[in-house]
């Protein structure tokens, strides 16, 4: 029987700039990859509870980039961007984030590293983000930011269960 892992990611702050989320899916991690990177699919969950994505652009090959865009349900539009700088399928992703609504946003660019293993059909995702600054990475902290990724995350299981 499936064992649904709803708001279970664990978040740690393992250095003073870095966050590390660590969460179980019941999917292969071929499937969780997928739907972390294809469009229509990154659609259906990376916005959780709290909006609908607009755009999902990917441009999967290091050097290409990615940007995300949701309106969010009480109207107002958050967007976030990013160039691709490792990929392994499957297995790992390294890219750049960037929320596009403060100023300076390129000088605040987060460094993401996804990682995914898979045991017996379950796969766990680790996203390292590592900030430019501890300021940097306790106003993400602050923002509210768990709680949303909790949802998307929760999403993202059923998106990668419903690929089976």
């Amino acid at each position: 029987m499936a064992m649904a892992s709803s708001g279970t990611a664990l978040v740690t702050l393992p250095t003073d700039t870095q966050i590390l989320i660590t969460r179980e899916f019941d999917a292969p991690r071929h499937l969780v990859y997928k739907a972390w990177t294809t469009p229509e699919l990154i659609k259906r969950w990376w916005a959780g509870d709290r909006g609908e994505v607009t755009i999902a652009e990917v441009d999967l090959r290091v050097g290409g980039r990615w940007r995300y865009v949701m309106t969010a349900n009480d109207g107002f539009e958050v967007a976030f961007h990013g160039v691709y700088r490792e990929i392994v399928p499957n297995e790992r992703l390294v890219s750049t984030e960037v929320f596009e609504g403060i100023p300076d946003a390129e000088a605040s660019a987060v460094v993401n590293t996804i990682t995914l293993t898979e045991t017996d059909g379950r796969t766990t995702l680790t996203s390292l983000a590592e900030h430019p600054s501890r300021g940097i990475r306790d106003m993400v902290i602050n923002s509210g930011m768990e709680a949303g990724m909790q949802e998307a995350m929760d999403h993202l299981e059923r998106v990668a269960a419903s690929l089976r």
